[in-house]
């Protein structure tokens, strides 16, 4: 598909255009009706622990099916955003409330536990988010709020040291979007009242500057988890919006589209831009990228050969790369680059389903993060096959309804192992938000907390 077949002469700038449903119909009445089904389900506190009492039973990774009430990506954190976006969707019908008791029982667990984490997905960044999103453009939560910001202060500085001082061998968790300073800071672009942000945005750009003849931002092998470890025995340079390289470049785009700007934050953002263009693993059906590349740069150094491409998911994949990418070309007012993005999006398209891997109807690594990706793009772009293409993946998500589950979605494991999950990142809330996304005129920004806007 070329550049004239896309429309990409004519793309339309997200800001000067209102959100809108791309469902018409049945079709958008019956995405609304799942949705807000599966929204009561996981936000009633008894379906909750009937789920996570089934998904003990279920999971093969119990590690990874805990309920952490502090969370935003498993815990009451993230079900308080879900009642956020559900309220704003439905005003008046107590939803604010309902988020009210989920933000409270996860400000308790963190005060139990004395929580100091900063990430957005596990920390205090994820309660100011949520907090945030239920504040009614700051009008509520104030005290809360303050008080988060005074708790965030001093790790948001140790943690804009850490990201300096480490460049060059460090963990993905140092500078990823779940744990790390990509995830602060696009909470900081939501709230900065101790303007911590221009630290961290230097930090992530002295890590697109090259050490000792290699990226700033590569990992050794000792410092990563046991699979990537066996897959790169090296060290590794990692692909994946969630916990690679992407992360950063979206972030800081983001901020440039906002008005933030270090010195050299443009040039950074070209570098990074330039390194993942230069790293792909295009496959049959067009454009593609592994979920890492081996660090060093040599096939000789890997057990079982050159990377393949990565499934076709938000967190791994091409889906959050050109994202990330588009998000450059817009700070960088580069249609090209926007348009290559586009031409990404749009091979993940042609890939048969089998082939996205991507069987979970979840957001992390399933249909809704890929539907989630696809509605920015449509919205972004008014191109006609991103609508088409969000169309069949909500037809997708409506066929995997299961009303007999107690939260009307479960979460694929690998070789499709259903577990019933409540979560916000792979569990049925993330399902509900993304369909409520596709079928109301109620712009998703929670999903900034994906980097998405």
């Amino acid at each position: 598909m070329t550049e004239g077949e896309l429309g990409l002469t004519s793309l339309v700038a997200a800001s000067q255009s209102p959100w809108r449903s791309v469902l018409n119909g049945q079709q958008r009445d019956a995405a609304l009706s799942v949705a807000r089904e599966v929204a009561a389900r996981t936000s009633a506190g008894e379906r909750i622990a009937a789920a996570l009492s089934m998904a003990g039973q279920q999971t093969r990774y119990p590690e990874v099916t805990r309920w952490l009430p502090y969370s935003l990506a498993s815990g009451d954190v993230g079900i308080a955003v879900l009642c956020s976006y559900v309220d704003q969707c439905q005003p008046g019908d107590g939803w604010d409330s309902a988020g009210h008791d989920f933000l409270a029982a996860g400000i308790l667990a963190a005060e139990e536990i004395g929580l100091r984490d900063s990430g957005l997905y596990g920390g205090l960044s994820g309660l100011e988010f949520a907090a945030t999103s239920l504040s009614r453009h700051g009008t509520r939560y104030r005290r809360l709020l303050d008080v988060l910001d005074a708790e965030l202060a001093p790790h948001l500085l140790a943690g804009a040291e850490n990201l300096r001082g480490t460049q060059g061998s460090m963990p993905v968790e140092t500078f990823d979007l779940v744990s790390g300073a990509s995830g602060v800071a696009a909470q900081l672009l939501v709230r900065d009242r101790h303007q911590q942000l221009p630290a961290l945005l230097d930090g992530l750009v002295r890590l697109s500057l090259p050490m000792d003849g290699g990226p700033g931002w590569r990992t050794p092998p000792e410092l990563m988890h046991e699979g990537m470890r066996q897959t790169f025995p090296t060290g590794n340079l990692n692909c994946g919006l969630a916990h690679g390289i992407p992360g950063p470049l979206a972030v800081l785009s983001l901020a440039l589209r906002a008005g933030y700007e270090q010195p050299g934050q443009v040039d950074a953002v070209q570098a990074l831009v330039g390194w993942l263009l230069e790293h792909r693993s295009d496959d049959e059906w067009g454009i593609n990228w592994p979920c890492a590349i081996p660090w060093p740069d040599d096939p000789r150094s890997l057990p079982h050969g050159w990377p393949p491409p990565a499934r076709s998911a938000w967190c791994y994949g091409s889906p959050g790369v050109a994202r990330a990418l588009w998000l450059a070309g817009d700070a960088l007012d580069d249609d090209g680059l926007k348009g290559f993005a586009v031409e990404a999006l749009a091979a993940v398209m042609r890939r048969p389903l089998d082939a996205r891997s991507i069987n979970s109807p979840t957001f992390c690594h399933g249909v809704a993060g890929l539907l989630q990706v696809v509605l920015r793009f449509a919205h972004d772009t008014h191109l006609r096959f991103l609508t088409e293409a969000a169309e069949l993946l909500v037809s997708q998500l409506l066929a995997a309804f299961d009303p007999r589950r107690p939260l009307g979605y479960a979460a694929l494991e690998p070789g499709d192992n259903p577990v019933d999950r409540a979560g916000l990142l792979d569990g049925a809330a993330g399902v509900a938000m993304v369909l409520l996304a596709a079928a109301t005129d109620t712009e998703p920004t929670w999903d900034r907390l994906f980097l998405l806007s």
